[in-house]
């Protein structure tokens, strides 16, 4: 079995979708929001591989906190203009499998901001299982700005 690699903790940002996969982990000083977990069978499908749909939750998941991310990086840079976001939400997303995951592997997916604007971004993301790139993802985001 894989240990969790240096710098990850618990993963905070839980949700309804996301709870049945516990326990995941994070990591967010790179700039951006990676995700990763040992692989177990609440991941898998029925033959005891990693799920495709888990990758493609989590990969979303993982580029949208990297996203917003970016933006209060932005933001503050701007002094003081920050706007008041209400949320990100995923207007494409695509992931190409490349290769299998099993069981006791680390699973890490390490997004990378492409381009984060006012109202959209573009995040692409790469998926390990251990030192494996298995998958990879991107995602076009809407950010949605509360009017005052």
């Amino acid at each position: 079995m894989s240990d969790i690699p240096s710098g990850f903790t618990p993963h905070t940002r839980k949700s309804p979708v996301t709870d049945p996969w516990q326990p995941l982990y994070a990591r967010t000083d790179q700039g951006v929001y990676e995700l990763g977990f040992i692989l177990d069978t609440c991941h898998c499908n029925g033959r005891g591989l990693l799920h495709g749909g888990v990758i493609a939750a989590l990969a979303d998941n993982a580029m949208g906190l990297s996203l917003g991310m970016a933006r209060l990086k932005g933001d503050e840079a701007k002094e003081g203009k920050a706007q008041a976001v209400s949320g990100i939400v995923t207007t494409a997303l695509h992931v190409d499998y490349v290769d299998i995951a099993k069981i006791g592997q680390w699973i890490s997916i390490v997004p990378r901001v492409v381009t984060a604007s006012r109202r959209t971004g573009l995040i692409d993301a790469l998926i390990y299982a251990d030192d494996t790139l298995i998958a990879r993802a991107s995602a076009t985001f809407k950010v949605l700005i509360s009017e005052k």
